[in-house]
């Protein structure tokens, strides 16, 4: 359950807080929900990377989840912000929170990584990665472009797919 600081909780769900006003990501889009679907089917263990973090809905997720250490990255520095804030109001403390260039430079290690980005950067990610993770949920993607990132992430194995609004999201794992 996504909702804002002054929306009332919902007992016996996931409840994250995100303020509205940030202008990173409520949550709502399909891709951050495909996301969310795909994380509650892991078992949750082990570090945890979100790449491109927006406004830090997946990484606080899993730190709610219990995956640690959790790490958040973005090339935005407000959007590292709204990740600060929005960790704050939900009562979790992030690992860490850092500026990244995921176009450049390697995404950072963990067993679990949640990448929900664009075509091109998914592409660079499979790319600049030295050392697969052990689970890896890729999204941001249109449905007729996940065939191609799976497959750009070989060794990883497709392991589940899904689909909203024409958006689609891939569980990938060894």
């Amino acid at each position: 359950w996504i909702r804002p600081p002054w929306a009332p909780a919902r007992s016996g769900t996931l409840d994250l807080v995100v303020d509205p006003g940030q202008a990173f990501g409520t949550g709502a889009h399909p891709t951050t929900r495909l996301c969310l679907e795909l994380m509650l089917e892991l078992e949750p263990r082990g570090p945890f990377a979100d790449l491109g973090c927006g406004s830090g809905v997946l990484a606080i997720a899993a730190a709610k989840l219990g995956f640690a250490p959790v790490v958040a990255v973005d090339s935005e520095v407000a959007a590292l912000e709204a990740t600060r804030q929005n960790a704050q109001a939900n009562g979790v403390a992030l690992d860490f929170i850092e500026r990244h260039d995921l176009r450049t430079t390697a995404p950072p290690v963990a067993e679990t990584v949640a990448a929900n980005l664009t075509r091109p950067i998914l592409l660079r990610v499979a790319t600049l990665s030295s050392e697969p993770p052990e689970t890896l949920i890729v999204s941001g993607l249109l449905e007729d472009e996940a065939d191609e990132l799976a497959a750009a992430f070989v060794p990883l194995r497709e392991r589940e797919r899904r689909a909203l609004e024409g958006w689609s999201a891939v569980l990938l794992s060894r």
